[in-house]
């Protein structure tokens, strides 16, 4: 674990802590936690979490000497190529290119190992923040898409090669647009 999940795993057992008193064998009777005494605290200890990672992502940008557009939502992208292609629309079957790194550089996933992905646009079963951004592109377009991790793979990460609370970079190619099957 890095420095930030130690933290961030620290904060979130603390708050487990004072929200759920340690179970015993004693029965509790009247006793109900109010969760309106520590919405505050939650709600702070969260936005603190959400700036931390806003950082680190406007971090790598400045590193990496990006110039990128941010949506409402906080993914950040650029279109690095323009294709001539169909523009993506929902329901239009995804067929996507791709490597996806760690902002450390780790390369977690690429379609040169696991091959292209495909995926109904608008049904869901990819990360949210791929599926509002393969609406940005036409076919041709390469892209790369920055998820912070509310739009990735949230605070679980993948139990795989995506750890906990991670932000993931996005390479991305628009290889084609299917119709539905």
């Amino acid at each position: 674990m890095n420095y930030l999940q130690i933290k961030y795993f620290f904060i979130f057992s603390i708050s487990l802590f004072v929200l759920f008193p340690a179970c015993n064998n004693h029965r509790i009777e009247n006793r109900q936690i109010n969760p309106e005494k520590y919405r505050d605290a939650l709600i702070n200890i969260n936005k603190k979490m959400v700036d931390e990672e806003d950082n680190l992502i406007n971090q790598y940008i400045r590193h990496e000497k990006l110039t990128m557009e941010q949506t409402g939502t906080g993914l950040r992208y650029c279109i690095l190529h323009h294709g001539k292609g169909t523009k993506a629309s929902k329901g239009k079957i995804a067929v996507i290119s791709y490597t996806i790194r760690l902002l450390n550089g780790d390369l977690c996933y690429s379609s040169e190992k696991e091959g292209f992905k495909e995926f109904e646009i608008g049904r869901g079963g990819v990360e949210s923040g791929l599926e509002e951004g393969i609406l940005l592109l036409n076919v041709g377009d390469q892209a790369k898409f920055i998820l912070p991790s509310h739009l990735a793979y949230g605070l679980i990460g993948d139990n795989n090669k995506i750890p906990a609370k991670a932000s993931i970079v996005y390479d991305i190619t628009l290889e084609d647009l299917k119709g539905k099957p």
